[in-house]
């Protein structure tokens, strides 16, 4: 991107979703008529609330992943035929790549920040608003959409990433979308203040001021620059070289737009070993007739291992509903065993690990884990 067009975008992109500011912008960050209130959906509100606990901070912004090798798992899951009841997972919008291909009945989106509910609000927002893939792309990076739009749904993902590319972010189209887009959160039930705007304002203006190179950022720790951008997640293919993301299909794209629809994805704040959040996850799936699918928890194992937190999280997993076909999935990044892991594919600087969940709270009630390097070695399913 140019640096007039940075220039342009850099005061909705200055600090990290998750850092709170109350410093006035020369762009204001909130719609002046707020959100309102009418036609809210009670009981998808209802729901946020029931299951969410008091949320932590993360010292990332984790707008997009940081895990390029995402899609590795995506062939043993077709194999295992993993597919339908509940996902559960944390994090954006890898989620949404893994869900267009599980095609599961529900979704829960848990993660200890607020700012990552707020963000699946900005998402929800969007999938609302948009007719396809492209508009989507389009409304996220504040760029015009193509002329007959109806027409892109049966482009290929270059196409469409290279009209992304070759359109600047316009600042008028950023402050209208940005207006409806709290409209539309406010439309949803949930309780928004003015700082959650103007964190939803400022995710959005991320995305706006980056476009597809936007790469995860580490806040309070030096950032890796080998990090993949936006475009390179959506470009990643499988390792049998089957590209993937949600993006590349317009039907998984419309899948996942269905669900939001439906309000089948819901936000939740919570930690994975905490005393409520992911227990009453499990009560809400087992009171729908579900079972797990698919728990995803990236890396969050290596934080509660060394926080001593992971022996409550397994404690929860116990009670997710779950039968021989539900998998973790997580992911593994540097340390002793990295570039000698099964699963390690040369040239990524991530490891995905797939995991079987009835194995994991087996191994548990064995006493089998007791580093973290048992939990990113024990039990990994073959991914070729």
């Amino acid at each position: 991107m140019s640096r007039p067009v940075l220039t342009l975008l850099v005061l909705i992109a200055l600090q990290p979703a998750c850092v709170r500011s109350e410093a006035v912008s020369e762009w204001p960050l909130i719609a002046e008529s707020g959100t309102p209130a009418a036609q809210a959906d009670s009981s998808f509100a209802t729901l946020v609330a029931r299951l969410s606990e008091p949320g932590g901070y993360f010292d990332s912004d984790n707008l997009v992943s940081n895990e390029l090798s995402y899609e590795h798992v995506l062939g043993a899951m077709r194999r295992l035929k993993v597919s339908g009841g509940a996902y559960i997972g944390v994090g954006p919008d890898q989620n949404y790549t893994y869900i267009g291909k599980v095609r599961p009945k529900i979704v829960y989106m848990i993660d200890l920040r607020r700012d990552n509910l707020l963000q699946h609000l900005l998402y929800k927002s969007l999938f609302d608003m948009a007719r396809n893939r492209t508009e989507y792309l389009a409304l996220l990076t504040a760029r015009p959409a193509p002329k007959n739009i109806a027409s892109w749904d049966r482009r290929g993902i270059d196409q469409v990433l290279a009209y992304i590319d070759s359109v600047t972010p316009q600042r008028g189209l950023f402050d209208s979308t940005r207006a409806a887009v709290a409209r539309k959160a406010g439309s949803y039930g949930i309780p928004l203040d003015a700082r959650d705007l103007e964190t939803i304002a400022r995710i959005h203006g991320r995305f706006a001021a980056s476009g597809l190179d936007l790469q995860y950022e580490s806040l309070n720790r030096p950032s890796r620059r080998n990090y993949p951008t936006f475009r390179e997640l959506i470009l990643e293919r499988d390792l049998e070289g089957i590209q993937g993301n949600y993006f590349i299909s317009e039907d998984d794209f419309q899948f996942v737009k269905s669900l939001h629809a439906k309000n089948l994805i819901v936000p939740v704040v919570g930690n994975l070993a905490g005393g409520h959040a992911l227990r009453a996850i499990g009560q809400d799936i087992a009171a729908r007739g579900e079972r797990v699918s698919v728990l995803y928890v990236s890396n969050v194992e290596f934080y509660l291992m060394r926080e001593g937190g992971f022996d409550a999280f397994a404690e929860n997993a116990k009670t997710l509903p779950r039968n021989e076909r539900s998998v973790i999935i997580r992911s593994y990044f540097n340390g002793p065993y990295t570039y000698g892991h099964p699963q390690w594919v040369p040239g990524y600087f991530s490891t995905q690990i797939l995991q079987t969940l009835e194995s994991l709270v087996t191994e548990y009630a064995k006493g089998g884990y007791t580093e973290y390097l048992d939990v990113v070695t024990k039990h990994s399913l073959p991914l070729r």
